[in-house]
């Protein structure tokens, strides 16, 4: 493992010196980038892993993760062996993850670069969050499309609770549909209430445990490399 994958980027607020918004403009061609987040233990990295098997042999992908403090979502995804090693990068926030997914957004436009010169021709980079609660949402000018992910073990409550992650993501993820029974969840009212806080706005449930390529996923991720392609 060469030192591009042992020392992830970090990301220090101080060095907020300029509008993050503006730094990066989309250019042609670059990859497209779809973030996913959500509270912590929602199941984020076990759906980047998903999406990895299933698009890794059809789409040229990578990913970025954010942690705190550590690469350990980084780490276990070069462990399960979804991807090459050198399509992972981690960055460290240091801080809060919305910090560096939606304020300053700097470290994490440094990995995506970082990646896009690495591997010729990357289609997709997938950008993991860390776990955030359900305010969490990613800059418009990091992300193309984002996906927010919450567990039925929180409880059938969550949808209605709200908030910019379940109100306004591309794409809501009902995940570990196959808790329900053992802690009393009542999916029909967490599917109805995520319904009714979205509108238009898609969301699937899903058990990783019964589909563990996250199929449905896969195929709302396939759609929106369609459609983005057919607006570049």
């Amino acid at each position: 493992m060469s030192a591009d994958h042992v020392h992830p980027v970090n990301f220090d607020p101080a060095d907020a010196g300029h509008d993050p918004h503006e730094a990066h403009e989309p250019h042609e061609h670059r990859a497209v980038r779809i973030g996913i987040g959500g509270p912590v233990g929602s199941g984020k990295t076990a759906l980047t892993a998903a999406l990895c098997r299933a698009l890794g042999g059809s789409v040229n992908l990578a990913v970025v993760t954010n942690d705190i403090y550590t690469t350990e979502d980084a780490d276990f995804l070069r462990a399960a062996g979804v991807l090459d090693v050198e399509r992972i990068e981690a960055v460290q926030t240091g801080a809060c993850p919305h910090t560096a997914i939606r304020d300053d957004i700097t470290a994490n436009l440094d990995a995506v670069e970082l990646l896009e010169h690495r591997i010729p021709g990357l289609e997709l980079v997938i950008i993991e969050s860390g776990g955030d609660n359900l305010t969490a949402v990613f800059s418009r000018g990091l992300v193309d499309r984002q996906i927010f992910v919450v567990d039925v073990a929180g409880g059938d409550k969550v949808p209605r609770k709200g908030g910019p992650g379940v109100t306004t993501a591309d794409l809501l993820v009902i995940n570990k549909t196959d808790l329900a029974p053992m802690v009393g969840a009542d999916l029909g009212v967490m599917t109805a209430d995520a319904h009714r806080m979205r509108g238009a706005l898609p969301v699937i449930s899903q058990s990783l445990v019964d589909t563990p390529d996250a199929p449905a996923v896969a195929d709302w991720v396939r759609a929106q490399l369609r459609t983005l392609a057919a607006v570049s």
